[in-house]
């Protein structure tokens, strides 16, 4: 073997040394001091060990979250395409299809500040300062109602936020109780010649289905056709100003022809339409009460709405803090006034 093969092989079996026991054997290395296994040791746990001293509330939380965790989890925090979702979902954890967000599934607040600490924002993680974290986490409990835009989060008040689903969970004892079941000997008779699929998935998008995903785009298509014709009374320009603000709201909600119901309901003919009149789609207990009071969505109270959904209807599933400019709520106004009934 040659010298350059030789001292390559070596070079190479050095890299691949990675057992601390290895390690001491070769004399490679030294073991971690203290100081220097803390500077690595980020652990947060669900009592609050660990938690770094700092604070941040929801209004400085929204800036931070447009800038750094809007392009995948959305403005509101109601996810953009396959990102997650991280607010919404209140007391959907018996249906058929949950929503697991923050707000709805996780059980400790810790969780969420030490992923975020450690893992976000994607492509740059850790790098976000104490302060700003617990700023985001704020947000992400004020987008699921979970407290008010003026609560100060810090590592004094972290455990005055109640989690919904805290005693949602329950120790895994699957090893005293179930797995002795699964020893010994398997059974290998009456065995099925030939294994089939049966059933799909309730939630659609997980198995591929090029139909609808071909209907999918046609409604898209449909959307956007709609948008450019011209329609008596409307306002094109403002419309079309409404079309790009719309756009925060496509995670959940869908208009035009061919639109269908998502975590939100259709808007089709939503102004000055009847509110919660949207067949097929079940809405909050709140709204359903505001329905049957004689709830119009008159232009008027669209706006109100929009300007802050949580503060026009305590308890509404709307995940997003609102437009606060009038502009931004007369343009989507007009833009769903386009598409009429």
């Amino acid at each position: 073997m040659s010298k350059f093969l030789k001292s390559t092989a070596l070079a190479l079996a050095v890299s691949l040394i990675a057992a601390p026991a290895i390690a001491g054997k070769f004399g490679l290395g030294r073991t971690a001091l203290p100081e220097e296994i803390a500077a690595w040791d980020g652990d947060i746990s669900p009592n609050g060990t660990g938690l770094p001293v700092g604070s941040g509330d929801a209004l400085v939380g929204e800036e931070i979250f447009a800038d750094k965790c809007a392009s995948c989890h959305g403005d509101f925090a109601e996810g953009i395409g396959n990102w997650p979702k991280l607010a919404g979902g209140a007391d959907t954890l018996n249906h058929d299809d949950p929503l697991k967000t923050v707000g709805s599934y996780w059980p400790y607040l810790t969780t969420t500040f030490d992923y975020i600490k450690r893992s976000m924002p994607y492509g740059d993680a850790g790098s976000l300062p104490d302060d700003e974290v617990y700023a985001i986490v704020a947000y992400i409990l004020y987008s699921n109602d979970l407290i008010e835009d003026d609560f100060v989060l810090s590592n004094e008040t972290f455990f005055d936020v109640e989690m919904p689903n805290a005693n949602g969970f329950i120790v895994d004892n699957r090893a005293e109780t179930e797995y002795v079941q699964w020893t010994g000997e398997p059974c290998m008779q009456d065995c099925k010649d030939v294994v089939e699929v049966t059933m799909r998935a309730l939630v659609l998008d997980v198995t591929p289905d090029q139909a609808g995903a071909a209907e999918e785009e046609v409604a898209e298509t449909t959307e956007v056709e709609v948008d450019e014709v011209a329609i008596d009374a409307i306002d094109a320009e403002l419309a079309a100003a409404g079309a790009k603000v719309f756009k925060k709201c496509k995670a959940c909600h869908q208009v035009g022809d061919g639109a269908k119901n998502r975590t939100g309901p259709i808007l089709t003919g939503i102004v000055n339409g009847a509110a919660g009149a949207v067949d097929g789609f079940r809405y909050s207990k709140p709204l359903t009460k505001a329905a049957e009071g004689g709830l119009i969505w008159t232009e008027a109270e669209l706006a109100a709405f929009l300007a802050k959904p949580k503060a026009y209807l305590k308890g509404t599933k709307m995940s997003f803090s609102g437009l606060k400019k009038e502009t931004d709520q007369a343009a989507i106004i007009e833009y769903l006034r386009s598409f009429g009934s």
